[in-house]
């Protein structure tokens, strides 16, 4: 019996490890997933801006779908054609999980299109708020690969959070997504 326990608990922990060790990283488009306009364009950047710097190549998806337009409509056949053809298979989409950093990797593996249409209301900072977690979704032609959460703690100000988030996924790109 404890044989069996300790096989399943290895085998759990090796599926939560799992989730982000063997990415393979090599290109992305960013879809920040925010209610505000200003924080979508934000992360995006930041977060392409990071994976170019690590040698991935890396676009935000504002550089694809024109300002307004619904996030789903990345997942259109002609629109993703173009993607494609720019050399992008992969999409890493980035939100807001909450404020707490006892957060686990979600559970959910949902197409690409279901999860483009996934709204989120968290910005990326709120008053008396001292830590904010990010979630990033990967998705390779339109499969769930795996996912990753960006922890920021101590933070008192929206440019804490976005140095902190820079610095922590900077580790993790280096780490755990190339």
């Amino acid at each position: 019996m404890k044989f069996i326990l300790f096989l399943i608990s290895i085998l759990s922990i090796c599926t939560i490890v799992g989730q982000t060790k063997n990415l393979h990283l090599t290109n992305a488009i960013v879809v920040g997933q925010m209610e505000k306009a200003e924080d979508r364009y934000t992360l995006e950047i930041n977060l392409a801006e990071l994976l170019v710097n690590n040698g991935i190549k890396a676009n935000p998806s504002l550089n694809i779908l024109k300002s307004g337009n619904e996030l789903a409509i990345l997942a259109n056949d002609s629109l993703s054609k173009i993607v494609k053809n720019k050399g992008y298979d992969t999409y890493a989409l980035i939100s807001v999980r909450g404020y707490d950093n006892n957060f686990k990797r979600t559970s959910h593996k949902d197409p690409l299109n279901t999860a483009l249409s996934t709204g989120n209301l968290f910005p990326i900072y709120r008053d008396e708020i001292t830590s904010v977690t990010f979630e990033v979704l990967f998705y390779r032609n339109g499969q769930f690969i795996g996912s990753d959460l960006i922890k920021c703690g101590n933070v008192s100000t929206r440019d804490g959070v976005l140095k902190k988030f820079r610095k922590n996924t900077n580790r993790k790109i280096q780490k755990n997504w190339k």
